[in-house]
């Protein structure tokens, strides 16, 4: 075992990950449209939606693990920790609200533990980034002290970081009627506004708006330099999360091809929010 292994803030992290668990997939804990996909959703791309998030897990370990990770084996090993985390806090949860009962089906009770499990995996290690750490004004004098792994974010990491934000808004909503109902009521001039609306919104959440953990441009670069580099991309990235959970959760499948694309526009701006929100606190 690594002599630099600190079991004290381990156990912390993995307290705190729990803790992100609850806190950030409650809202899915107690959404009905969730409960219901968990028993007639199609096994298959149940079986995806749990595959996918296997590495997503471990990139996102790499990034925030529950300790600091130094090789992917300690990655590998906080993903299965939050993977853990997420089955057994939307077991408790589910059973203590009434939702699981003994006269289901293993069937039943499976898929609806695999599902919430996801977003809530992803809480766990979410958690550790926001119920971990110091105060801004700490960080430099107590950064041995802080459990959250500090890294550099290369270009690709912080598309992947605006994926995970983008996977988690859109996990949340997309399960929901009211996505489908709205994208009945859009007109194309509705679906251009919300595009133009997404794209401003996650440039000036990054770069305009002075957030804690916003981004400045370098001296001499130029505006659109960001927005094509970046918010660009981000939102591509944050359009094709939103067409892959519609279609997961079989929100797309009757659609015609307009009102399919008037869905992901408009599931597209949580997405888009949830994009822009993993640059400044990931």
């Amino acid at each position: 075992m690594d002599g630099s292994f600190d079991r004290r803030k381990f156990l912390i992290g993995i307290a705190r990950g729990a803790g992100g668990a609850l806190l950030f997939a409650l809202p899915m804990l107690m959404t009905m449209e969730m409960w219901e996909l968990g028993v007639y959703m199609s096994r298959s791309r149940l079986l995806l939606l749990l595959t996918l998030n296997i590495p997503l897990l471990i990139l996102l370990a790499h990034k925030v693990g529950f300790e600091k990770t130094s090789t992917w084996r300690d990655a590998v090993r906080d993903a299965a920790i939050a993977y853990a985390l997420g089955i057994v806090s939307s077991a408790l949860i589910l059973a203590g609200m009434g939702v699981l009962r003994y006269d289901q089906s293993l069937h039943e009770i499976a898929g609806m533990v695999a599902l919430q499990a996801v977003p809530a995996s992803i809480g766990a290690m979410l958690g550790r980034s926001q119920l971990g750490g110091q105060s801004q004004d700490d960080d430099s004098e107590n950064e041995d002290q802080d459990p959250v792994q500090k890294s550099e974010s290369s270009y690709f990491s912080e598309l992947f970081l605006m994926a995970v934000g983008a996977l988690f808004l859109g996990l949340n909503v997309a399960p929901t009627e009211e996505m489908l109902l709205v994208s009945v009521k859009m007109t194309p001039w509705h679906g251009i506004f919300i595009i133009l609306a997404s794209l401003a919104v996650m440039h000036g959440f990054v770069y305009a708006l002075s957030f804690r953990g916003s981004h400045d441009l370098a001296q001499g670069t130029p505006g659109w330099h960001a927005l094509v580099r970046f918010t660009l991309p981000g939102y591509v990235i944050a359009a094709l999360i939103s067409a892959y959970c519609l279609w997961t959760f079989h929100r797309i499948d009757d659609l015609g091809v307009t009102q399919a694309l008037m869905a992901v526009v408009i599931l597209g701006f949580p997405g888009a929010v949830g994009a822009a929100a993993a640059r400044l606190i990931l």
